[in-house]
This record gives structure tokens, sequence and C-alpha cells, in this order.
């Protein structure tokens, strides 16, 4: 009898990238059936959710928390821009169209690249450049500025909430090479983030019906799901290689959004999309090409 074959890393980790595109599109879609709640009361409950898992996962591993002293203020800074970035994403998730916010949120890889420049000292390519600006471009088509529109206000919202999970993706990368674990940014960003809302809950809270806080628990269980599966990607296959499956997250938003609340998104939006997409695939090959380059020359210089 064959054995059956195991699959390729690279396959597992593009199944599970799509996975955990498909759960933070449905995490989107709670927080937007969650009705007419506060940005802040619904990213408490998103994080609460979050905290215990990561929290979870660091009792079940018992290996004892080391922070070097240089790494705690990247990680405040972390913890704030992310929550920033959620605030953001929520508020606009209550006045846009689902496939809307989620692209303009998805625009954070291409911040985290600039951001790098400043805070990793890390050069930015003129093609990388181009990249990022065609990427703008793309969200520009989405926003559709105008003073006539209601929904200019929300969208650049939607778009700061993409530019502040790049600045906290990119300090993330810079906790990740000072050693710190990642369950634990993931559970210090939680707490953090959950108690920077109480002073709000305490007395501004909005009472929820049922049906509401089951629907903020199902978008933290949502989070916490997208988040494991993403982890677990990005152990199987490098960034590089998964990364642009990311962005299946539009598909299955712009799908959920069509099912569940009727929504459909103008041609601008369409184009926006396609320029957002395209750009991010454009990055993708040009890493790969870089690295295989990078290889190559290295191969070179050690014979």
């Amino acid at each position: 009898m064959s054995e059956k074959k195991e699959m390729p890393p690279l396959y597992k980790g593009i199944i599970l990238i799509i996975t955990s595109a498909f759960f933070f599109a449905l995490m989107n879609m709670f927080v937007s059936l969650s009705g007419d709640l506060p940005a802040l009361q619904k990213s408490f409950f998103r994080n609460l959710i979050a905290f215990i898992f990561a929290g979870g996962v660091l009792a079940k591993n018992k290996q004892p928390i080391t922070i070097p002293k240089n790494a705690w203020l990247p990680l405040i800074l972390r913890s704030f821009f992310g929550t920033v970035g959620i605030f953001c994403n929520f508020y606009a998730l209550g006045i846009l169209n689902l496939a809307d916010a989620s692209i303009l949120n998805k625009m954070s890889p291409f911040f985290a690249i600039v951001f790098s420049i400043f805070i990793l000292k890390e050069k930015i390519k003129p093609v990388q450049f181009l990249i990022v600006l065609g990427a703008l471009a793309g969200a520009i088509c989405v926003i559709k500025p105008s003073f006539s529109n209601v929904l200019t206000l929300p969208a650049f919202i939607a778009l700061c909430g993409g530019m502040m999970a790049g600045l906290a993706y990119t300090l993330v990368r810079d906790l990740g090479k000072k050693g710190v674990k990642g369950a634990f940014i993931v559970f210090f960003f939680s707490g953090f983030s959950c108690l920077s809302t109480v002073p709000f809950l305490i007395f501004r809270y909005s009472p929820m019906t049922t049906t509401q806080l089951i629907f903020l628990l199902l978008a933290g269980l949502s989070a916490a799901g997208g988040q494991f599966s993403i982890t677990a990607a990005y152990c199987h296959a490098p960034a590089k290689d998964v990364s642009v499956y990311d962005y299946s997250q539009i598909i299955f938003a712009a799908g959920l959004g069509f099912i569940v609340f009727g929504q459909i998104p103008d041609l601008l939006s369409w184009v926006g999309y396609i320029i957002i997409v395209s750009m991010a695939l454009l990055m993708f090959i040009y890493n790969k090409k870089k690295s295989k380059s990078e290889k190559t020359n290295d191969k070179r210089n050690t014979v």
C-alpha cells in the first residue's frame, strides 16, 4: 500500500492564509452586523477574545517571558497604533460597505514599506516606491474624495486605519528582531487595547441586545481564528511567498457584503480594488525576483 504524500509546506501556507482572510472577512461582517454601537465598545469585545486566546497559548507553553529593555517602547507604540487602527476600521465598518472598508484596511502592507524606511532604516527601491504610489491611487478610487460625498470622511478614516496597522506591523517586525515572542505581542496588544477602552465603557457604555453581544463575540472568535491561521501560515512558508493571497479577503468581503447586506460596490470602487490587488501582485513578483537574485549572488560569493 502506497503512503499518502504530505502536502508541501508552501501549499499549507497558502491554504492557511486564505483561511485567515476568510476569518477576517467574517470578523468585519459580524462587526457590521452588531449595529449602531460605538467603535470603542466593539473593539473591547474583539480584543477581549484575542487576549484570552493569547493568554491561553502563553500558559500552555509555560516558557519564561523576558522582554529586553529596548523593546518596551516599540511594544507600547505597537499596541497604541494597532489600537487606533482597529478603532478606525470598526468605525468605517459601521458606515462603508464591507468591501470598501476591507480594501482600505488592506493598504497596511504598503504603509509598512514606507514606515520601515524611518523605523527599521530599510532602503526602498524606486520600483517599490512606484508600487506604493499605485496602491494609493487605487485607494483614491475607492475613497472618491468630494465635499459632497458623505462617505469621504469615513473612507479616509478607514485609510488611516490601514496606515496605523502598517505602522503597527512595522513595529512588530522590530520587536521580532529584538526577540519578543509573537504570542506575547498579541497578548500585550490585546490587553492594552481592552484597558484603553475601559474609561469609555464606564462613562459612555451603550446598552446591547443579546443579538448584538453574540455578534461581537463571534467577531472576536473570527479574529482569533484569523490571527492563529495567519501565524500558522507564516510558520509554514515565508511571507514573500504567501502574503499576496491575503488579498483574497476582498473577494470574501465583497461576497459576504452582497449576500448578507445586499451591497454592490460601484464601478470606481471595483477599479480601486483591481489597482490595489494588482499592486500587491506586482510587489509579490518583485520581492520573489529580488530574493532569487540575492540567493544567486550569495552562491557566487561562496564559490
